[in-house]
């Protein structure tokens, strides 16, 4: 999907592209959610809430440098 862009400034370096109504795989948030439940996130983490939400916290605070995205 090719993007054009709708309006650009020069004078702040900002872009503006209309996106689909719904886009997941340009939604970055999508992106990540998808690799936590699919990749990184343990079986045991669905045990109860609080472990779920243990994990999640755990996975989001290594973001970056044990739990890394990449786009090759």
């Amino acid at each position: 999907m090719i993007l054009y862009p709708l309006h650009k400034s020069t004078t702040r370096n900002i872009t503006l592209f209309e996106l689909p109504s719904y886009s997941p795989e340009l939604n970055l948030i999508e992106i990540l959610w998808r690799f936590i439940k699919y990749e990184w996130i343990e079986i045991s983490a669905y045990k109860s809430w609080g472990t779920f939400v243990t994990s999640v916290e755990k996975i989001l605070k290594e973001f970056g440098e044990n739990y890394v995205i990449n786009f090759v």
